[in-house]
């Protein structure tokens, strides 16, 4: 029970931290995701139905989180040229300045300050996996930068 309790309490401190970061833009974790992965796409977008697989996240909560980008002007959304039923979303230029300054500063304050050792990031992030392929989340096999 003390290691799901202290995952779910770290959890909760790192979310908190992630917050305070992305507020003054308005952004939550969630939005910031959405962004990122476009302004990782050669052309900055992409048919929310891959975003959803991508992120593995609900289709209708990215549609949520999508709507929210475009009132902020982060993104903007339209129909498929060729295909009606496919909703693509584009990230704007404001949507870029935006999540490249998050970024850095989530790097900064969150990503890089978490107070660790190298050594002991690398064995937390083993345990981690090992945990998540336990779970049927990831496929067993070497770790990538991502995992």
């Amino acid at each position: 029970m003390s290691v799901v309790t202290s995952i779910v309490r770290a959890q909760q401190l790192l979310s908190t931290r992630i917050d305070r970061a992305l507020n003054p833009d308005g952004l939550t974790f969630a939005r910031f995701e959405i962004l990122r992965l476009l302004a990782f796409t050669r052309a900055g977008e992409m048919p929310v139905g891959k975003m959803s697989e991508r992120l593995q996240v609900h289709g209708t909560s990215i549609t949520s989180a999508v709507e929210r980008l475009v009132r902020q002007g982060f993104v903007t959304r339209r129909r498929h040229e060729t295909d009606g039923r496919v909703v693509l979303v584009e990230i704007t230029d404001e949507g870029r300045r935006v999540v490249e300054a998050a970024t850095l500063l989530l790097n900064r304050e969150v990503f890089q300050a978490l107070g660790l050792s190298e050594r002991q990031l690398a064995d937390l992030l083993r345990g981690l996996r090992r945990l998540r392929e336990e779970a049927g989340d990831l496929d067993e096999g070497p770790p990538g930068p991502l995992a």
